[in-house]
């Protein structure tokens, strides 16, 4: 018995090239940010003001051992008042596939510029935190994590 077999259509063809190209484009998801692109990342939001140390208190494992989900939580000192108050938070990891993790916004009435949340790692790395007060003064802290298991994979 001769079987012939049927020639692809061209939309299968289109089907079979979009899927080809959309898996390239997550296959290319993988390259990660380095130190660098979280300082370009930050002078894209900042320009080239300077940072102080203190006012943050950052809480994270030192050890992940599921980087699906890292608790992570912060505490900005300031009376959050009218006059004085934290504007921004915002979360870098310099070894995941996108520098900025999350952003926080704050008004005085927030009473306290402090949250928890829970992040995915993708490798060992550095966290950096930098706070925005309203009078545009920025406080930030660094922390490192160790991933035994990356989340972002």
């Amino acid at each position: 018995m001769n079987q012939k077999f049927a020639r692809p259509s061209r939309r299968d063809l289109l089907v079979a090239g979009g899927l080809s190209a959309a898996a390239l484009i997550i296959g290319s998801r993988c390259a990660f940010a380095e130190p660098a692109d979280v300082e370009a990342e930050i002078r894209k939001l900042f320009g080239a003001k300077t940072m102080e140390s203190g006012k943050i208190k950052l809480d994270l494992p030192e050890i992940a051992e599921n980087g699906a989900q890292v608790a992570i939580s912060f505490e900005v000192e300031s009376p959050m008042t009218a006059d004085n108050y934290v504007r921004s938070f915002h979360v870098f990891a310099d070894g995941n596939p996108l520098p900025t993790v999350y952003t926080y916004h704050f008004t005085p009435d927030a009473g306290r510029a402090a949250a928890t949340n829970k992040i995915r790692l993708a490798k060992t790395q550095n966290i950096i935190a930098v706070a925005e007060m309203s009078d545009g003064t920025l406080y930030t802290a660094k922390s490192p994590i160790k991933v035994t298991i990356g989340g972002c994979g």
